[in-house]
């Protein structure tokens, strides 16, 4: 880690196409805008062997949490070249959970919080079959005009065994290796693309099939493009115009960063207003239980059913107060026989409950019921219909 900056950490991936002097570069230029940077250098057979770029993915992770533990920050990821396949995507794997084994999810989310940026130089790279001819010799051999037949011998040789031995995977993986970079979309960072018409290794087809996906998924994406400008080497024939499109790009990234910072705290306290909330309900709700439980203590007790146990119409305890009198009494169910006949209520039970046509009834004593005689009744005139009105008690 470079601490020449404060205001964010630049996690630069770099894959070995990009040499030392070139890599040196771009640590000083974010260290001369404020940035710190995290180098993370994959070796050439990393991009074709998953497990290497995971266990690379898992270091790098280490590092950064331990960093952004001590001091929460801005995050930008930089991939260089064919860096995306040698360990970018699996970092984005791992603090998007789609793989295993996984880091602590607290540190997932940390990651995810302070990234705030993604920048492409020159990629990403859509690994096909013959991008192993491309990268089988390095570029100062690849731009020699009349290569001798030793070279090019040894890259048809080169190259064929490397599509051999990992064609196959190739294609397994590369399914995998696209959707990790858009699935990146979810974190919500904007992405800035550096791109060239003439770069053959990160042809402008497949840049602007990125970049509309990107989109798509509602990803915020801008692309600089330069006419004629080599494979990674945009910011050393342009350093002008790159140093400024970097600027523009660090100052959006802080204002991201803040904005997210601000929806986790709108978050959070969102979140304590309804954890009160529900509190204060569990606190509600075992109150009402504690109530509920003394529904059979008495017949003083404020809930006490009447059905529980013989009313009671003159409940008055000497010893109780005043004012305990008063609570039970509002309380108190309706007395059976506090309704008045000639009120609304008794009227309209009074017209329900007495028929208005008795005749022909024959009326016979049942029997007792609670010491008190009951009546049945029979109609002769409706007795073809099956059926007996039968009246159990009346208080009217």
């Amino acid at each position: 880690m470079d601490d020449g900056g404060s205001n964010g950490v630049v996690v630069i991936f770099a894959w070995s196409s990009i040499n030392e002097s070139r890599l040196t570069s771009f640590v000083d230029l974010y260290s001369s805008l404020g940035w710190n940077s995290l180098v993370c250098r994959a070796d050439f057979l990393t991009a074709f062997y998953p497990e290497m770029a995971l266990s690379l993915a898992f270091h790098l992770l280490a590092e950064l949490v331990e960093e952004l533990k001590t001091r929460p920050c801005p995050v930008i990821f930089l991939a260089l070249s064919g860096a995306p396949k040698a360990c970018m995507y699996k970092v984005l794997q791992v603090i998007m959970g789609d793989c295993e084994p996984q880091i602590h999810p607290d540190d997932s989310q940390l990651v995810r919080n302070c990234l705030s940026g993604h920048v492409y130089d020159s990629g990403p790279l859509d690994f096909t079959s013959d991008l192993n001819t491309k990268f089988a010799l390095h570029p100062s051999i690849r731009r020699m005009s009349v290569p001798s037949r030793l070279i090019s011998w040894m890259a048809k040789g080169i190259s064929s065994g490397l599509d051999g031995l990992y064609l196959t995977r190739f294609e397994s993986q590369r399914s995998e290796y696209w959707q990790a970079l858009y699935s990146s979309v979810e974190i919500g960072a904007p992405y800035l693309i550096l791109c060239s018409e003439n770069d053959e290794l990160a042809p402008h087809q497949v840049i602007s099939s990125f970049t509309h996906q990107l989109q798509e998924l509602g990803g915020e994406v801008k692309v600089v493009k330069w006419k004629n400008s080599p494979h990674a080497g945009h910011y050393t024939h342009n350093p002008i115009q790159y140093r400024a499109v970097i600027s523009n790009f660090l100052e959006k990234a802080i204002s991201v960063y803040l904005l997210k910072l601000r929806q986790l705290g709108e978050r959070a306290r969102t979140h304590d207003e309804i954890s009160e909330l529900i509190c204060d309900l569990q606190k509600v709700a075992v109150d009402s239980n504690q109530s509920l439980k003394r529904v059979a203590t008495g017949p003083s007790d404020h809930f006490f059913l009447p059905s529980s146990a013989p009313y009671q119409s003159n409940n008055t305890d000497p010893s109780s107060s005043q004012e305990e009198q008063r609570e039970r009494s509002s309380f108190r169910p309706l007395q059976p026989t506090s309704i008045n006949a000639n009120s609304v209520l008794g009227q309209f039970l009074f017209d329900s409950c007495v028929p208005k046509n008795i005749e022909g009834w024959d009326i016979r004593f049942g029997g007792c019921l609670n010491g008190q005689p009951y009546a049945t009744s029979s109609s002769r005139k409706n007795s073809n219909h099956g059926f007996k009105k039968r009246l159990l008690r009346s208080k009217l």
